[in-house]
């Protein structure tokens, strides 16, 4: 049986994901504003990218082991 982490993680999903795209979004548009010319999609990669890797460095620095 999953646990109660997992269940509340799964209900929640749907709204993480949006989340986060309108993070990208958001990111996007602070681009936009300093480059005119900008490509959009090289722009959400590049947006993408960093949040992966900001999310890499939130979850090296969480204690404990990563969850499986």
């Amino acid at each position: 049986m999953a646990k109660i982490e997992q269940l509340e993680l799964n209900a929640q999903r749907e709204r993480l994901n949006a989340d986060v795209k309108k993070m990208v979004e958001k990111y996007r548009s602070i681009f936009e504003w300093d480059v005119p010319d900008i490509d959009q999609a090289l722009a959400d990669r590049l947006i993408v990218a960093a949040i992966r890797q900001a999310l890499d460095n939130i979850e090296n620095a969480l204690p404990g082991p990563a969850p499986t």
